[in-house]
């Protein structure tokens, strides 16, 4: 990957576009930059990868399928997924809209390279960050393994839980969502201990929560109202 490929979509289209002759620019593999830059709007994306995270996972399966990097790449996404959930530092480095976006991006980067993540991962990550998108970046990555899965013919599941899901718990809901008509479907599991208990589901646009920060959300409205 050329240097400089890693500035944002708006630079990327500006620098280009001055400095190549057409036909060289066609002759050109496309960056990351570019192939976010170039992706399909979300109205066309699979079920529950629209919106800007699918048009962030698209670019990034498009290319690494092009590359043909993608028995690579896509179990690294997953890997890359469970880290940020497994460290909170991790998270408030991502989140922390306080923090200067250098610093976040060579932080974030540095942990990707001593982890020893695929070099197209990583730049994919800096362009994120480049274009100031590291609080979306694990809806990104959810949002790179449902487009995985649809290009399969399968469907991710978003799943919340406040503590990990056990072995039958997962085969429970599974059968669940194979009643409901979804037969073929990957869980893409978080854990967030702030939903106090319970699960909250995503299946594309379908939400279910069952979760008791929501359940004591709606009582409190409830006592309320009656008061």
């Amino acid at each position: 990957m050329r240097p400089g490929a890693l500035s944002g979509p708006e630079k990327s289209r500006a620098g280009s576009a001055s400095a190549d002759a057409p036909g060289e620019r066609r002759r050109k593999k496309p960056t990351v930059a570019t192939a976010v830059t170039s992706t399909q709007s979300a109205a066309r994306s699979p079920v529950g990868t629209g919106g800007l995270a699918g048009r962030y996972a698209t670019a990034l399966y498009d290319l690494a399928a092009d590359r043909r990097k993608l028995d690579e790449v896509l179990p690294q996404v997953d890997m890359l997924a469970r880290l940020i959930d497994e460290t909170p530092e991790f998270q408030t480095v991502l989140s922390d809209t306080r923090l200067d976006i250098r610093d976040s991006r060579k932080a974030v980067l540095a942990v990707l390279e001593k982890q020893g993540f695929d070099t197209l991962l990583r730049d994919f990550v800096g362009v994120v960050a480049d274009n100031r998108r590291l609080p979306r970046l694990r809806q990104i990555l959810a949002a790179v393994l449902a487009v995985a899965a649809a290009r399969r013919g399968e469907i991710t599941a978003e799943v919340v839980s406040a503590e990990p899901l056990t072995t039958t718990q997962r085969a429970q809901l599974q059968g669940k969502l194979a009643e409901a008509g979804y037969s073929r479907v990957n869980l893409d599991e978080r854990v967030d201990p702030q939903i106090l208990g319970g699960l909250v589901v995503r299946v594309g646009p379908r939400l279910v929560d069952t979760s008791l920060q929501s359940r004591l959300v709606r009582l409190h409205y409830a006592m309320k109202g009656a008061a």
